[in-house]
C-alpha cells in the first residue's frame, strides 16, 4: 500500500486542517456522549424520558454527563495507530492495517486491564491515559475481532456475519489522511473495519464513511462528498445496500420538513449503512451542529454510532468553532482528544521535522514509538 506525499503544506493551509482535525475528532466524540444515555431505548422512551422534543441536551451515562463510550475510544486508537503507521514507515515498515490492528489491541487492554501498566514503554503515550481504562460496553463483534492477535483480513474477516455501525464509527480519522488519493483512504478503512466486522455492509459503510470525510477535509462540500462515495463504492462487490441507503439519504432531504420518523425509516435494523444514513441526511438538513446531532440521536435505532457519524461529519465540514461550547465544556477526555488530534496534525503535515530514517525527535518516539 503506497500513500501520495500530498500537498505542500503553508501556514493557512496547516490550520485549517488541524481545524478540520480537531472538529472531527471532538465532533465524533460529542455526537457519542450524547447519543450514549439512550442508545437502547425506542422513540417512545426517548420522548418519556426526556420530553415530548426527545434529548435535546447531554445527559448522563456511566455516572456522569458527557461520558464517552468505546467508541470514541476506538476512533482515538485508530488516530494512534495511524500515527504510528507514519512512523513505522522509517524502519522500512509499511503495512498501515497491522499498525492499526496493534493499536486496537491496546485498545483491547484497557477494556479488561485495570489501568496502564507503565512496564510497557512501547504502547506509547495513549495507552497509558487513565481515563481510557473504563468498559463502556462494548459490541460483542468488537472484543471478539481484538479478542486474540490473529488479525482479521478482507480474505478472512472476523465475524463475518457482522453488519452493525462500530467498525464504521471508528473509522474518520482514515478520512483525515488528506495526502493520500481517496481509493487508498477507502480501501484502508475497508481492511481495518473487517478486523471486526466482516459482512459487506459494515466494512463498505466504514469505507464509504471514510471517503466522504476525506472529500470534507479537502474542503468539499457534503453533497459532493458523497457522489465522490458512491463512484468510489460502485466498484467494489457487495456496495449495493450502502450505495441504496447513501441515495435514500440524499432522496429524504427533498421530502420536506426532517422529522424522527424520517430518521427512524433511514436508519432501519440498526446496521451500518443505515446509521451512515442517518449521519448524512442529518448533516446535511441540520440547523447547526447542536441541531443536527439532536436529530441524529433521537430515534429507535443506535443513537450513538448515529451521533459519532454525524459529528464527525459536520466536525470535518465546519472545524471545531462549529462544535456546541456548552457540549465540549463537559466532554470527557477532551484535553486527550486535544493533543492527541494536534499531534495528528503535527505527524500529517510536519513528520519530516519530527522523525526520519536518520534522526528523529527523541520525545515523539516516546509518544509514539516505532516498535
Amino acid at each position: 500500500m503506497v500513500a501520495n506525499a500530498g500537498a505542500v503544506w503553508g501556514r493557512a493551509e496547516q490550520q485549517d486542517f488541524r481545524s478540520r482535525v480537531r472538529g472531527t475528532i471532538l465532533g465524533a466524540a460529542v455526537g457519542d456522549a450524547l447519543g450514549a444515555p439512550i442508545d437502547t431505548l425506542t422513540l417512545e422512551e426517548i420522548r418519556a424520558t426526556h420530553g415530548p422534543e426527545g434529548l435535546v441536551d447531554l445527559a448522563p451515562a456511566y455516572g456522569r454527563r458527557g461520558a464517552v463510550t468505546d467508541l470514541t475510544q476506538l476512533t482515538l486508537f485508530t488516530v494512534d495507530g495511524l500515527i504510528r503507521a507514519q512512523v513505522r514507515r522509517d524502519t522500512g515498515a509499511w503495512h498501515p492495517p497491522t499498525d492499526l490492528h496493534r493499536a486496537y489491541l491496546r485498545w483491547a487492554a484497557t477494556q479488561r486491564d485495570w489501568g496502564p501498566d507503565e512496564r510497557r514503554k512501547d504502547d506509547g503515550w495513549l495507552a497509558h491515559e487513565e481515563w481510557l481504562y473504563a468498559p463502556r460496553d462494548p459490541s460483542r463483534a468488537c472484543l471478539l475481532g481484538f479478542g486474540d492477535a490473529t488479525m482479521g483480513t478482507l480474505d478472512a474477516p472476523k465475524n463475518p456475519g457482522e453488519p452493525g455501525p462500530e467498525a464504521a464509527a471508528r473509522s474518520a480519522p482514515f478520512g483525515l489522511l488528506v495526502g493520500w488519493e481517496s481509493q487508498l483512504v477507502v480501501q484502508l478503512a475497508v481492511e481495518c473495519a473487517a478486523q471486526t466486522h466482516g459482512h459487506p455492509r459494515a466494512y463498505l459503510t466504514a469505507g464509504a464513511y471514510a471517503a466522504i470525510v476525506h472529500a470534507l477535509a479537502r474542503g468539499d462540500s457534503l453533497d459532493a462528498a458523497v457522489q465522490q462515495a458512491l463512484v468510489l463504492l460502485a466498484a467494489r462487490p457487495g456496495h449495493e445496500p450502502v450505495t441504496a441507503a447513501l441515495q435514500q439519504a440524499l432522496g429524504t432531504v427533498r421530502q420536506g420538513m426532517p422529522s424522527p420518523t424520517r430518521v427512524e425509516e433511514l436508519a432501519g435494523d440498526g446496521t451500518a449503512d443505515g446509521a451512515l444514513a442517518v449521519a448524512v441526511y442529518c448533516a446535511l438538513v441540520g440547523e447547526d451542529m447542536r441541531h443536527g446531532l439532536c436529530l441524529a440521536v433521537n430515534h429507535g435505532g443506535p443513537s450513538g454510532a448515529a451521533g459519532v457519524l454525524t459529528g464527525g461529519l459536520l466536525g470535518a465540514l465546519h472545524s471545531e468553532t462549529a462544535l456546541p461550547p456548552a457540549w465540549l465544556a463537559e466532554l470527557e477526555g477532551r484535553p486527550t482528544m486535544l493533543v492527541l488530534a494536534d499531534d495528528f496534525a503535527m505527524e500529517m503535515t510536519q513528520g519530516p521535522a519530527l522523525h526520519g530514517p536518520g534522526e528523529a525527535s527523541p520525545g515523539w518516539l516516546v509518544r509514539y514509538p516505532r516498535a
